[in-house]
Parts: C-alpha cells; structure tokens; sequence
C-alpha cells in the first residue's frame, strides 16, 4: 500500500498486500497466531490427508478482508508439500483462463481462488466438475457445430477465500468439504502478532506498544501491521527508534486514530447520522451522499466494525446511531419514544 503526497494514510485501503504484509506473513501453521478453531481443523485435515497419501479436500475461507485468508492457503500448500497456483475470481474472465490454469495442475497441486464470489456464474458451472469428479467439459464452436471436450484432470486441492460468503451459490459451497469463517482477533492476540512483526523489521517495541497498536487494529492483522509500520516510521523521527505505549499513542494521535480505533471517516459518518439525520434511520445512499464516499466503501469498510463495536446498527428502513455513537461525539441521547425504540 502506498499513499500519495497530502492524502491521509489509511490503514483500511483495499488491495494487494504490499511486500511489507507479506514479509510479515508467517509461513506453516506454529507461527501463525490466533483463529485457534481454524487452524485445528486445517492441521488435522492436512495431516489426515498424508496418512491416507491422499490429496487435501477443497477448503472455503470467508471472512472480513486481512484476517489470513491468503496466508492460510500459503501455509496450507506448505504444509502439504504441494505447488501453490493462486489466481482470483475477476481474473477469470472466460471459460478458457479457467481451462487454462486447471489443466497447467499436477496431481495433488492446490488452486487458490481469492475472491471467489465474484466469479462469472457462467464460469462457475465448469467449476463443478472440476471440483467434484476433476474432469472439464468445454464447450467448441457454436451452433449446430457445437461440440463438447471432456478433459480429464489431475486431482487437486482447491482453496478459495472470500469476504462475501452470502453471494456463493449453494451448489459451490456444497462442493467444499471444508468450510470455515475467520473471526476478527482479539486485542492480546494482535499484541502477539505486533511483536512477532516488530522483531522481524527490527524495531524495539514493548508490551505496552504493542497492546497500543492492537487496540486500535480493528481486530485485524492487516491494519495492524500497517500501523505498525507508521508508528516505526514515527518512532524513528520523533523518539529514538523504540516503540512505547506512549509514542504509539501519538503516533496513532497523528493520523486520527482514536482509543476505540475509529478514524476521522468512522467519526465523520456518525456525526452526519447523528446531527444531520437525527440519528437515522438513514439509507445508505444517502448517508454515502452527504460524506461524499463510495456506497461500498462505508458497507464493507466502516460499517462492520461500527457495529461488531455497538455505534451502529442496520435495520429494514436504514442505519441507526446506537446510545455508544451518541456517547463517543458528545451528543444527548434523543428523548423521542419511537427513536428510543429503534435501539432495542
């Protein structure tokens, strides 16, 4: 992730992960901190898998963006011995790049398909033969000279991750024979994961530093890896090079980023909710109207964790500022009756 000259840094921009995430990334399964649950099942399938001298069943990881999708599916190829091809669902534009990548897999090989749910349904139909009998049946010509192929492939692994698990179909979701959702970290667990990402870039960092950054993450390893690397920069100018609680305090003070880990634009949308429609209920375009965002933006980046926190809540007729909300900008809690109740 880059920024561009006078544009706030953002830890929550969207994208590839930069060559800083993935030097962090940790590579098999004793290094990787936290999904404790996942990361059990994934151990015992592996292992489950070389005993038979089998290949590893289809895998589906959803969850928010950040929380290791594509790292998991790193160390799981590592810990299977495997070749790792990765590719994502907007990358396959046509029924021959899918042709093209399935066939190009040897036995046992895993397939990682990032973003899954925005594959082409049409795309998605050669998928489940693949998946399920690994065999491809493409379709020549069309018309009367139409004619159908059947390719017969190696059996594989394929791993997907999303961040929209409710826009899978049911009959791909069927196909996995594992399927697991990654939960936001807790703020000892992303202390852990700062330390780990601390001594690799070698920056002195302490307990309270890294419970400082981790409070403020978002629940989520990429952010906090990102602030790390601001409060590293911070620290190096503006104190000797080591990170305290105090110096990441400032450090994150700098960019407008609050004790509760709400930036300027989580702020902002609660202030437009609050004293510009009365606390809502509010549509979501027109909430995106009035701060001059992306509708997509505020769902997928701001609202989730405004509500996982308490200061915001989606109803059928539109987003709601909860009593939190209120408390955190310094507004009175409002005294109508049929406001109150949109808060039970």
């Amino acid at each position: 992730m880059s920024t561009r000259m006078n544009e706030p840094f953002d830890p929550k921009v969207p994208g590839e992960d930069t060559p800083f995430d993935v030097s962090l990334r940790p590579p098999d399964f004793s290094d990787f901190h936290g999904q404790d649950k996942v990361k059990e099942r994934l151990v015992l399938m592996v292992e489950a898998a070389k005993r038979r001298g089998d290949v590893l069943e289809h895998v589906l990881l959803s969850g928010p963006p950040g929380l290791g999708k594509t790292t998991l599916a790193n160390i799981i190829a590592k810990a299977t011995g495997t070749n790792l091809h990765t590719t994502s669902g907007p990358q396959i534009e046509k029924a021959g790049d899918l042709a093209g990548i399935l066939t190009n897999l040897q036995k046992g090989d895993l397939l990682f398909i990032d973003e899954i749910h925005r594959l082409h349904p049409a795309i998605e139909e050669y998928l489940y033969p693949a998946m399920e009998d690994y065999r491809l049946d493409i379709i020549i010509d069309s018309g009367p000279s139409a004619r159908s192929i059947q390719l017969n492939l190696p059996k594989f692994t394929l791993v997907a991750a999303t961040t929209r698990a409710g826009k899978l179909t049911a009959p791909l979701r069927s196909r996995f024979g594992l399927v697991n959702r990654l939960d936001y970290y807790t703020s000892s667990e992303l202390a852990h994961i700062l330390q780990r990402s601390a001594e690799l870039i070698n920056i002195p960092i302490d307990q309270e530093g890294a419970t400082e950054i981790a409070m403020r993450s978002r629940g989520t390893p990429r952010i906090a890896n990102n602030l790390l690397r601001w409060v590293r920069d911070y620290a190096q100018v503006k104190a000797e090079g080591s990170i305290t609680g105090p110096i990441a305090a400032d450090a994150l003070h700098m960019i407008e980023i609050d004790d509760d880990g709400l930036d300027e634009m989580d702020k902002r949308l609660l202030e437009a909710l609050i004293f510009k429609f009365q606390g809502g209920p509010c549509g979501l375009k027109t909430l995106a109207t009035a701060l001059g965002e992306d509708e997509s933006t505020l769902e997928e980046v701001h609202e989730p964790f405004l509500i996982m926190q308490g200061f915001l809540k989606r109803t059928p007729r539109g987003r709601v500022a909860m009593p939190p909300a209120y408390q955190k900008i310094g507004a009175p809690l409002p005294k109508s009756d049929g406001q109150a109740g949109l808060f039970d």
